[in-house]
């Protein structure tokens, strides 16, 4: 099942590629992030979209778990 497990936002920046890589390697190191890299089926995605309500950007990763990993991971870090 294809799950947000996080998400931040970024400031309007004029190459945007090179800004969110930071933030998405550091989540990659997190204790979530480890736990989703070595638990999710396929290599987790990250899209992003414009907030007009914040005017910046919104940054999604999203992962697909099994439904075991889902209920731990829904346990131990919520859903977003």
């Amino acid at each position: 099942m294809k799950v947000k497990v996080h998400e931040f936002t970024m400031s309007d920046v004029d190459d945007f590629e090179i800004y969110v890589a930071e933030p998405l390697y550091n989540w990659e190191k997190s204790e979530q992030g480890q736990w989703i890299m070595a638990n999710a089926i396929d290599t987790p995605t990250w899209h992003s979209g414009w907030d007009s309500n914040t005017f910046q950007n919104k940054v999604t990763i999203i992962a697909d778990l099994q439904e075991k990993d889902l209920t731990y991971f829904t346990l131990k870090w919520g859903i977003k």
